[in-house]
């Protein structure tokens, strides 16, 4: 069966120098072993597969990556929203996103869109043993080490410094074995045009993989960061410079206390794939 296609860059400074989604259209009826074939076959960080919504929402999401499906990712939710709005017409300031971690709002930004962070489901301080062990397999002095899970397992390192960051050893997936999402942050000198500089890590099977631009780590360092007076209610981080990625993540927290991740949106390939 032909469903609708797109591949739409995300979070992006410059032009294809984001992080690309698959989002397949129409994906009723398909089976879990079809979807992760798919995302396998792409071979993205993720696949989103958008369905009819369940409840009030504008439509549902099922997020894969090639190794599994996860409850919530930050890009995927932009690049899916993005999509969705672009092939069914409808231009309104926010949108609802059903996922399996509920509902997600989406709102539009200049030049792209904004998702509302889901609430973290770990959260605190990392034990010193763990800690400990982080300095040694990134070769990197650890300032603070924090979970901030939101779906995918985020466990988030505070370097001193940008430089520290972009320096960092990618470890072994074995030396990740405790930590199989990590996220490292660190400040960028006094005004330069970002707050911080991002990077994450994935263990992906037996090997370890850099995600250019990721809206969930985003959110989950957003939250610690600004909880512990780090970091303003509004700023800018950037990620992907050791993948040749140029990512610019806007943060914004609103006088609700929900903090907004935001980003370019452009659609880079559409079309239609013979999937059933």
């Amino acid at each position: 069966m032909s469903r609708w296609f797109s591949q739409v860059d995300v979070f992006a400074g410059t032009s294809l120098r984001g992080n690309p989604v698959a989002v397949v259209g129409d994906a009723e009826g398909l089976s879990d072993a079809a979807l992760a074939r798919f995302a396998r076959w792409t071979n993205l960080s993720e696949t989103v597969f958008l369905l009819p919504p369940t409840g009030s929402a504008d439509y549902r999401v099922r997020i894969f990556t090639p190794s599994g499906e996860l409850p919530f990712a930050g890009h995927p939710t932009l690049g899916a929203c993005h999509a969705w709005a672009e092939r069914s017409g409808v231009d309104k300031p926010v949108y609802t996103q059903e996922c399996e971690a509920g509902l997600v709002r989406v709102r539009r930004i200049k030049g792209g869109l904004a998702f509302a962070a889901p609430p973290l489901t770990r959260s605190g301080p990392v034990d010193a043993d763990l800690r400990a062990h982080l300095a040694e397999v990134l070769d990197v002095p650890v300032v603070d080490a924090a979970h901030v899970d939101n779906g995918p397992g985020w466990l988030a390192v505070l370097a001193p410094d940008a430089g520290s960051v972009l320096g960092a050893r990618v470890p072994t997936a074995r030396e990740l074995a405790d930590a199989p999402a990590l996220g490292l942050v660190g400040p960028h000198p006094p005004g330069s045009p970002h707050l911080v500089e991002v990077r994450a890590l994935f263990v992906e099977g037996d090997r370890v993989t850099e995600d250019p631009v990721t809206g969930s780590l985003n959110a989950g360092v957003a939250r610690w960061l600004v909880d512990t007076g780090r970091a303003p209610d509004r700023y800018a981080a950037h990620q992907g410079t050791a993948v040749g990625a140029d990512g610019h993540v806007l943060v914004e927290r609103d006088a609700d206390d929900a903090l907004w991740i935001g980003g370019a949106t452009t659609t880079v390939v559409t079309g239609h794939v013979a999937l059933d």
